[in-house]
């Protein structure tokens, strides 16, 4: 048990050094880790981990070899890795079959297995460390604190990290010091409104003395957002920790986890880290002899969009449908259970023990002077390098795209990014040098959001990618307002009608007036932002529309009724390897033989074809075509 602020500092020293040794290789020992994250995991990282253990005791490594679990490293397109300490040799892509060639080459022999190395695509060279490759350089790790070097479920590892140091310092100040500190740090919601954080403390603590709550929003539910689940999988503590703060700071005793069933690795290791912070006496009565307490709690989400706006979040832990409340009165006044509660997201949470632990100033010193500190992403869509990434805010989207996420793969055209998922909107190559920061991409019609990244491609069809953001905010609309319910749903049936090849000029205006009126009108921040997909696309990309519309031509040949897939004759073999594969009999022969073939050239029934493509992927002369 750590009962003083005294035992929790010698705890801390001696699990500092022993990670320490770890790294540095002072114990005199060779340390595998292995990424723990969903993604690598979904890649057999845990068997990998497995045949690690069972090969280091078959050759009597036990006492010279460690084999453990980390966080996500966060270059997923990489993924799974293996490092090894204490050289910091990174491995990437590892099967399960790798797994004698490095214990026999690298942990017997000392030699690195050169094949399993990252190479650069630009040099062509091989990097064997981490911080060396151009994914990390620019990347500086607030949020994402100690994910992927610590084992998550590993209490003293975490401690050793700096895990509790933030509270212990808060534990010590009057509460509206921290408050002010987070004030001063700039830290504003990660969650997507951009709130100052410090203020929405502030508002909650001016409220008379009483019952109080906090609550975590772990609803993460951005179609190819990641970012809170990474930063729990990897390391939980920090988010209790920040979650604490915030409970002294306002005079709360109880802390709410919300977090979507869908992570259940999230969730036990928040489990885990919850109970052993309870056994150590962090979490419960009395911390470090002072007279805070704090209890935390965990609800499970059933996976609604919806119940990451904060009041239908409330509403779901209450038992209740979750369905948005009408503000006033705020959360701050009125939240859960009718106390006042602040909601703070995943991420936001993370940084507060950086702030109390560094210093607001440390916070500060990064970003830009309206933005502070540093931003996870989540960046993937059609890039080289898919991946979690924390940068500083001001970067700019050239940096993300191009130095960070590898540029566009096959040589394709950059097209578009959205940001800020169903909420956000598309920015496109004259946007590439606008720093990041949420003043910045609200100006541009777009949104910070949770962190989503979605780039795009010439391939892709802007039409289509508004078409498919409505369709999840009208699977995911909670129906308790008319815009968002009824709005919704008929932007969604005009979208289908253009890319059906059925609508008119008059059904575009009728678009663009519908969009503005849901987002002036509707209840809660799901249905005001629903339509900024489509907004956004109108206003860059109208061109497609309009030629969906008049020409009824997809511009990027995605929209199925309005292509076909043609047979380019004078290329065509005659082999019939497309023919055979037609699953619907549409390709025939035809009596035509082009010059220097020796078979029939096919066609395609147009009548009969249903556009899946399997012609074209087949054919080995690219002689057939999308039109």
């Amino acid at each position: 048990m750590i009962k003083t602020f005294e035992e929790l500092q010698k705890t801390s020293d001696s699990c500092s050094a022993c990670l320490n040794a770890k790294f540095s290789g002072a114990d005199g020992k060779r340390h595998v880790v292995l990424c723990g994250g969903t993604g690598c995991l979904s890649s057999h990282s845990h068997e990998i981990k497995e045949e690690f253990e069972k090969q280091v005791a078959q050759k009597g490594l036990q006492d010279k070899v460690t084999v453990n679990q980390v966080g996500c490293f966060g270059f997923c397109s990489q993924g799974p890795f293996v490092k090894i300490y204490p050289e910091d040799t990174l491995y990437r892509m590892v099967k399960i079959e790798d797994v004698t060639e490095i214990v026999d080459t690298d942990l017997i022999g000392g030699d690195i297995v050169e094949r399993l190395l990252y190479v650069d695509p630009a040099t062509k060279e091989k990097v064997s460390k981490q911080d060396e490759i151009n994914f990390y350089k620019k990347q500086k790790r607030v949020a994402l604190h100690a994910c992927g070097s610590i084992d998550p479920e590993n209490f003293n590892e975490a401690i050793g990290a700096g895990a509790f140091k933030g509270l212990a310092k808060a534990l010590k100040m009057p509460r509206q010091e921290v408050i002010n500190e987070v004030l001063a740090s700039g830290l504003r919601g990660r969650g997507g409104g951009g709130f100052p954080t410090g203020r929405k403390w502030q508002f909650a603590y001016n409220q008379p003395e009483g019952e109080k709550y906090v609550v975590c929003n772990g609803d993460e539910g951005d179609p190819g957002a990641f970012m809170d689940r990474s930063i729990l999988e990897g390391n939980p503590l920090a988010v209790i920790e920040g979650m604490m703060i915030a409970g002294y700071a306002i005079g709360a005793q109880n802390g709410y986890f919300y977090v979507r069933a869908e992570y259940p690795i999230a969730v036990n290791r928040l489990k885990i880290a919850i109970k052993e912070a309870e056994e150590a006496g962090l979490i419960g009565d009395n911390i470090l002899g002072t007279d805070f307490s704090f209890r935390v709690h965990i609800r499970l989400g059933a996976g609604a969009f919806v119940c990451g706006e904060e009041t239908a979040l409330l509403n779901s832990i209450e038992g209740q449908r979750g369905m948005p409340r009408p503000r006033p009165p705020f959360p701050a006044v009125k939240g859960l259970w009718q106390k006042p509660s602040i909601i703070n997201n995943v991420e936001t949470l993370a940084c507060v023990p950086f702030i109390l632990r560094e210093g607001a100033d440390a916070f500060a010193a990064y970003g830009t002077e309206r933005s502070k500190g540093t931003k996870v992403f989540a960046l993937g869509g059609k890039i080289n390098n898919v991946g979690l990434v924390e940068v500083p805010m001001g970067t700019t989207l050239r940096e993300l795209i191009y130095d960070i996420g590898g540029g566009i793969p096959n040589c394709k055209k950059f097209k578009a990014i959205q940001t800020g998922g169903p909420s956000g909107g598309c920015l496109t190559e004259a946007d590439l040098d606008a720093s990041i920061d949420y003043d910045n991409l609200i100006a541009k019609g777009s949104m910070m959001g949770s962190g989503g990244a979605i780039v795009m491609d010439e391939d892709n069809c802007m039409v289509d990618v508004a078409k498919f953001y409505m369709e999840f905010i009208c699977d995911e609309s909670c129906g308790k307002c008319t815009p968002c319910r009824i709005g919704t749903k008929r932007m969604l049936e005009l979208l289908t009608k253009i890319t059906d090849g059925k609508a008119t000029m008059d059904d575009l205006t009728a678009l663009e007036d519908l969009a503005h009126n849901v987002k002036n009108n509707s209840l809660c921040g799901l249905g005001q932002t629903a339509p900024n997909p489509v907004l956004s696309t109108l206003a860059r990309f109208r061109d497609e529309y309009v030629a969906h519309i008049v020409d009824k031509k997809c511009p990027a040949h995605v929209c199925k009724h309005l292509m076909k897939y043609e047979v380019v004759k004078d290329k065509c073999f005659g082999c019939g390897l497309c023919e055979r594969q037609c699953p619907v009999g549409a390709i025939s022969r035809t009596d035509y033989v082009a010059p220097g073939k020796k078979l029939p050239a096919r066609t395609v029934d147009q009548e009969k074809c249903i556009k899946c493509g399997m012609c074209m992927a087949s054919c080995k002369f690219k002689a057939i075509e999308k039109k």
